[in-house]
């Protein structure tokens, strides 16, 4: 095996010289030519080191146990051999793991007498754009900006700390972690640095004045990435290699001249004088169909594309006929040909060569193929297809298999004979060379070299992301200038990323195997796949057929038809990966997830599966990367932002308490307590602050409740006595709840920012009808006739299976009137008598002040709503009753009595009865309302485990 220069440069972390400021150093620990250290042990050189590493590697895969581990890829011992670079990176689980990060705790310096980590949850918003030659280095269905990943990063870990991705793609988390040393990239964020290696970020003191404050450190962090793909972890290794610029940019210019000189003659055609060479840009193919009223056959590009307004028309007439046309009332014309490459004649539909853009001394022209363009076709099919190339049936699936009725069945079938030569000569160089960035850029350009990049009328022709679909019209382009404009981009990138330290341990296999670690992670960012919004493993089919090595996607956290997994096994394998996550990472640390979905049934069932595993979700924010998906552009709900989950792991101290406490109050308030601890105290929307929703006296009522559920106590405590309780220990400030420390912190970014923005409510149920009244209510308490009118403006959005309320039965059950008996309610004369001057000073009882007052809605005392919602409480589960007996499934019903006899059901060990409810239910709704399904996930968990 060839030594391979990105490699030739190792680092180490070491303990910085004191009064430098820094924590850490790096050692150069040999040069090109010198003795490399890995993992303890010595080696001649860095091929010393991966002939060793990859013999190691060799004997695990004989060992049949070791293949048995769960995602362990599909593809024979040599072939994964050759994909990895051991103990860094390889192509199935790394059983070097646990050593490296017992390595790298031993390099930490040792934490000052009295130390103790705390972080609040990061609660900004980030924006971070796309257009970086790190992020355009190589494509990939989904991924986060690096840049965003670094704010996370910086945050919540210091330099050395120990960063997971167990789903990490293309290895952004990686590169954000070696990126957190670098002093230029860190200030392109817009943080300040001292000498030392300090980083400061610009707040708002006291005064209001902005001020730089310290918050973190310069210096990389290691990284442990994860994915159950071999693309995926093939293209992070490259990501977060080393490598040596001026070489590689040298041997690109060698590799394409070799290109040229044998590829060449395949893009070549004749100018329109008829003699003059030229070279092909692109090749226009168009599908052929039948016309069904004179059978004769349509060329789509010649009938259905303006040329002049450059547009694709949806009707257009038969040019022999005059039918008016549209593709789906023609049938397709078909060829069979013999596949001399699976030994079998196939039937496909029928494709033509219909344009040809060409250059000559600069300029472009068009012309129509001409027998000299067919001549050099039909030499490639002759004598071009003689390299290898992957000839695999595509895997079973949906997205994999969707082109089956138009005969593309197989790999190679993706590709033009003409491409497929280039592809299969450009891969061969690729191996043969010591650089593995070229076979990094090939991966890119196979998926530009497909049939699937379609033609765009106005420019860059490309592939639809996150799909297999096959255009009616293709550019087949010339992948020589592509895959040489895709080696400048790599130079780019790594003139850019230019670090020689290796920070990151790469690995394939399911995020659901439970791990050696042993709780030695000091961080996890993952984003992980959303329910059925992109098959991967079926993506990735294609480039994976290339490398030889594929996923093995029994343990794929999706939802998918074609392997049996609808949204509860997503939950299933979901809530397993978080498990193992939460199972890794050390106590009272964070884990941050990127959602991007547009189901609320699957931003649920990740909450569900992330409480489920343990940790408790403390913030959600958002992450707009500047790009959205067609989803996010062409469905009007779509979620245009990314939204950021921050969760965190109960400190170790915490949980021995309430295993003693669980069934006393007390276990309730140190909950809370501590909860309070990790919450953010302020959120800010530019100079705003703005409402914490977690503070809310509500959310952290059922913050409480889950996690007693999820830890199988019952609730030792009412709905109003934690509302009571919660004001008596705790301090409140407008509709939030604070710790001592905390809200002194909170009364000064107030006094600088003002007014605080409230939460802009949506109303679409019961319960979030009676949270839009109480934030109403508690501001303005108005009378009937006031809060209807606003009220109906606010029903536009009412759930189709939510029973609609009447408004008077809203009030009546949850909110108090003043009848003008007695002295006026406090509420109501804090509001009169702060907007009436003249009935400012009046006693409660004063004539005046009662008439103004009379029939005023206002929220009820904690100490006073008991009764209240005892009598609610039984209303709504009278109700419930009624939807035991029913037989047949419930349409339309109360939500909220279906959330109190769950409650109800959960307390008296009832699992059966929440169960036979649930399933009477509407799937959808059970799913996107994240009370019933803790409710419902824990009873099928106890009724199978038999308690």
């Amino acid at each position: 095996m060839k030594p391979k220069q990105e490699s030739l440069f190792q680092t180490r972390l070491v303990p910085a010289e004191a009064g430098s400021g820094r924590l850490f150093d790096e050692e150069l620990v040999a040069g090109s030519d010198g003795p490399v250290k890995c993992l303890g042990l010595e080696f001649e050189n860095d091929e010393a080191r991966r002939t060793h590493f990859t013999e190691e590697l060799r004997k695990k895969l004989q060992d049949p146990e070791f293949r048995k581990i769960e995602g362990f890829p599909i593809g024979s011992d040599e072939d994964i051999l050759n994909l990895s670079d051991p103990p860094y990176y390889t192509a199935c689980p790394n059983p070097w793991i646990a050593d490296f990060i017992t390595e790298w705790e031993a390099q930490k310096p040792e934490q000052p007498e009295g130390y103790h980590y705390h972080r609040e949850p990061f609660a900004a918003d980030v924006s971070e754009g796309k257009n970086d030659p790190i992020y355009n280095a190589h494509s990939y269905h989904t991924k986060v900006p690096h840049k965003a990943i670094m704010r996370y990063i910086l945050h919540y870990t210091e330099p050395g700390d120990i960063v997971f991705d167990g789903f990490c793609g293309t290895g952004m988390t990686g590169v954000a972690a070696q990126m957190c040393g670098d002093r230029e990239v860190v200030m392109s964020l817009g943080y300040q640095l001292k000498p030392d290696g300090t980083i400061l970020q610009e707040e708002m003191d006291e005064d209001g004045k902005k001020v730089w404050r310290p918050f973190s450190k310069l210096g990389v962090r290691r990284a442990v990435l994860n994915d159950l793909s071999p693309a995926a972890t093939f293209l992070a290794h490259n990501y977060n290699l080393y490598v040596d610029t001026a070489s590689f940019e040298n041997e690109a210019k060698k590799f394409i001249k070799i290109i040229e000189r044998e590829c060449g003659w395949m893009y070549e055609t004749t100018h329109t004088d008829g003699v003059t060479k030229a070279k092909v840009n692109y090749t226009i193919w168009s599908d052929v169909f039948v016309c069904p009223d004179c059978t004769n056959e349509i060329v789509f590009w010649d009938v259905a594309v303006d040329k002049e307004s450059e547009t694709v028309n949806d009707e257009f007439q038969c040019p022999n006929c005059q039918t008016s046309l549209t593709k789906r009332n023609m049938d397709r014309a078909w060829v069979t040909t013999y596949d001399r490459f699976l030994g079998e004649t196939i039937r496909q539909a029928k494709q033509i060569p219909a344009l040809i853009n060409y250059s000559v001394g600069g300029k472009r022209y068009e012309k129509k193929p001409d027998e000299g363009d067919f001549a050099i076709l039909e030499k490639i099919e002759n004598e071009g297809l003689d390299g290898w190339f992957p000839i695999n049936r595509m895997i079973e699936g949906h997205e994999s298999r969707r082109n089956d009725p138009v005969g593309i069945t197989h790999t190679h079938h993706f590709y033009s004979p003409r491409n497929l030569s280039v592809m299969s000569k450009i891969l061969d160089l690729a191996d043969k060379s010591e650089f593995t960035p070229f076979k990094f850029g090939f991966l890119n350009t196979s998926w530009h070299a497909t049939q699937m990049r379609q033609y765009n009328p106005g420019g860059g022709h490309r592939p639809r992301t996150g799909t297999l679909y096959m255009p009616s019209i293709h550019s087949e382009g010339n992948m020589i200038p592509v895959y040489k404009k895709k080696l400048n981009q790599l130079v780019q990138f790594y003139k850019v990323k230019s670090h020689r330290n290796r920070v990151a341990i790469i690995q394939t296999m399911s995020s659901t195997v439970e791990s050696s670690i042993e709780a030695g992670l000091d961080y996890v960012f993952i984003d992980p796949p959303f329910g059925a919004n992109l098959n991967y493993s079926e993506l990735n089919s294609i480039w994976e057929a290339w490398l030889k090595v594929s996923t093995n996607n029994a343990e794929e956290a999706i939802e998918n038809r074609s392997q049996n997994k609808g949204i509860d096994e997503y939950r299933s394998l979901m809530t397993q990966c978080f498990r193992q996550a939460y199972n890794q990472l050390k106590p009272g640390r964070w884990m941050t997830v990127e959602f991007s979905n547009t189901s609320a049934g699957i931003w649920n069932n990740i909450q569900t599966a992330i409480s489920d595993a343990g940790f408790i979700v403390a913030n959600v924010s958002v992450l707009n990367k500047k790009q959205g998906s067609i989803m996010a552009y062409t469905t009007p709900t779509a979620v245009k932002q990314d939204l950021v989950i921050s969760a965190y792991k109960p400190n170790g101290g915490f949980e021995e308490r309430f295993q003693k406490e669980a069934q006393t109050e007390e276990g309730v308030w140190d909950f809370v307590r501590t909860h309070l601890k990790y919450l953010p105290v302020t959120k800010q929307q530019g100079a705003l602050l703005q409402f914490v929703p977690e503070r809310d006296p509500r959310i952290l009522f059922d913050q409480m409740v889950a996690y007693y559920v999820r830890k199988g106590y019952p609730v030792p405590i009412s709905s109003q006595e934690f509302q009571i309780g919660l004001s008596q220990r705790f301090i409140e400030r407008d509709g939030m709840f604070f710790l001592p420390d905390q809200v002194a912190e909170y009364d000064r970014k107030k006094m600088t920012s003002g007014e605080l923005k409230q939460m802009s409510m949506f109303v679409s149920d019961e319960a979030s009808a009676i949270q839009w009244l109480h934030q109403l209510i508690k501001e303005k308490p108005q009378t009937f006739s006031d809060i209807n009118p606003q009220f109906m403006q606010q029903l536009g959005g009412w759930s189709k299976n939510e029973a609609q309320l009447d408004l008077r039965e809203l009030l009546n059950q949850n909110f108090l009137s003043y009848d003008g008996k007695g002295p006026v309610p406090e509420q109501i004369h804090a509001y009169l008598s702060t907007n009436w001057k003249e009935l400012r000073n009046l006693p409660k009882d004063d004539p005046t002040l009662v008439a103004k007052a009379r029939d005023r809605w206002y929220v009820p005392d904690p100490n006073k709503a008991g009764d209240l919602e005892k009598l609610r409480e039984k209303a709504l589960l009278k109700e419930f009753e009624e939807y035991k007996e029913v037989k047949k499934k419930l349409k339309v019903f109360r939500l909220e009595a279906v959330r109190a006899g769950f409650k109800k059901a959960w307390q008296e060990r009832d699992y059966a009865v929440i169960v036979a409810v649930a399933d009477k239910i509407p799937n959808n709704v059970l799913e996107e309302d994240p009370k019933l399904l803790m409710w419902y996930d824990q009873a099928v968990t106890r009724m199978g485990g038999g308690d």
